[in-house]
């Protein structure tokens, strides 16, 4: 009797396909799905990923904004493993720290179209509100990129005082602020307007100069600086 030959999944020659379509366009013209099918081959190696990764982009837009999710809400969906989340968790925050890298031991104002990418990567499809600050010596490079302060959906409590206190702790003479919208409108609110004002007058009268607040909100920005408002 022939011995009958057990017939492979067909997910494994979907995955060849995809790998192979990768390597040979480095991922151009790739669908979202796509990719992070690709991110999920790991953690998921028997089971066919395709239609997770067509529910993760459904539900949350696309790929940046599956990447920066809440693992929570990442968990909610059914065959997100841990193995799984952490997959895409580690995918992100090697794309932030390569952004990161363009913009360390360079003049941030000569690299404006960097900053813009890496805040956009670190902070805009965030589902709270962030407050970070770049804090920049004398030729305007970089001398610390810090978190100051994570608040709800619409509103981070940021003190100007603690603002200035900290740039002359790390004798900065500069810095540039930026806070994200998960609203998805990076239109500065009238709190926003009056706190930044705060912190330039604060700034100002102990010699740091404010050279920027940039919103960011998914692929938008405002910058007070273009729009006249410092």
């Amino acid at each position: 009797m022939a011995e009958v030959k057990e017939k492979k999944p067909h997910y494994l020659g979907h995955r060849k396909r995809l790998r192979e379509r990768f390597l040979k366009s480095g991922g151009k013209g790739m669908e979202d799905y796509e990719i992070l099918e690709m991110l999920l081959f790991a953690s998921k190696p028997r089971s066919d990923v395709k239609p997770l990764a067509k529910e993760l982009v459904s539900k949350f837009g696309n790929m940046a904004a599956v990447l920066s999710a809440p693992p929570n809400e990442l968990g909610n969906l059914g065959g997100m493993s841990d193995g799984a989340i952490a997959s895409l968790k580690v995918a992100r925050e090697a794309a932030v720290r390569m952004l990161a890298a363009d913009i360390e031991d360079k003049p941030i104002l000569q690299s404006w179209k960097n900053v813009l990418e890496y805040c956009r990567a670190s902070m805009s499809f965030n589902k709270t509100e962030q407050f970070r600050i770049f804090f920049l010596d004398k030729k305007n490079k970089l001398i610390a990129d810090e978190l100051q302060q994570e608040g709800t959906v619409d509103h981070t409590p940021i003190y100007p005082r603690e603002v200035v206190k900290r740039a002359l702790e790390l004798g900065a003479s500069s810095i540039i602020l930026v806070h994200n919208h998960p609203s998805g409108d990076p239109t500065p609110s009238k709190a926003d307007v009056k706190m930044t004002e705060q912190i330039v007058m604060a700034a100002a009268s102990l010699g740091v100069e404010v050279h920027d607040h940039l919103i960011v909100a998914g692929k938008k920005h405002y910058s007070f600086t273009s729009h006249g408002l410092i």
